[in-house]
């Protein structure tokens, strides 16, 4: 019974907080709602007793929109609207149809490559969390290793990106100084 009840509630919430996402017009308030939703979804993981599972939940993906909230404050302002305005249209598109092209051969490797096979042990009496380990850490550590490679170059050029935004600002400001200092 206590399922049933904790079923329908996180239900209507993450239902709730995800239609904010889609209807609102502030992107802090999507992003906000996003995070919610995201910790909701984290409560079925619980209810079905795969803690392991809620918890990564609410680190990684609520920890990814709070990251995302963080880049969305520093990049944009989030009381206007954003349009997009893109001088050299044929460098999107070429970019764009190179990522299409990678992720399917990223997607398709695994069929054309079925003689690599990783093996591990299997362990007796072990749990859900030694077995993901194992998994994790064996057969899918090279896949692991690029995602977060993949992420710590994400971070370094946000962090790039912002800091010159930064020094855009004081060179602007700093020159608006000199000149109401010379009139």
């Amino acid at each position: 019974m206590y399922e049933i009840i904790a079923f329908y509630i996180f239900s209507a919430l993450s239902i709730g907080m995800f239609a904010i996402v889609v209807l609102s017009k502030n992107a802090l308030y999507a992003m906000s709602a996003l995070a919610g939703g995201m910790i909701f979804i984290s409560g079925f993981f619980f209810i079905l007793g795969a803690e392991f599972l809620g918890v990564v939940q609410i680190t990684v993906y609520s920890g990814a929109i709070m990251a995302l909230y963080a880049f969305g404050m520093m990049f944009f302002d989030t009381t206007r609207d954003v349009k997009e305005n893109i001088k050299n249209k044929k460098i999107a598109y070429t970019l764009s149809i190179l990522s299409a092209i990678l992720v399917m051969v990223i997607l398709c490797a695994p069929f054309f490559s079925s003689a690599i096979q990783a093996n591990y042990p299997t362990i007796q009496n072990a749990g859900n969390i030694q077995m993901i380990g194992l998994v994790l850490f064996t057969k899918y550590l090279v896949p692991f290793e690029l995602a977060s490679i993949m992420l710590l170059v994400a971070m370094i050029a946000g962090i790039v990106l912002a800091s010159k935004k930064m020094d855009i600002k004081v060179e602007t400001s700093n020159e608006s100084q000199v000149v109401k200092e010379v009139k």
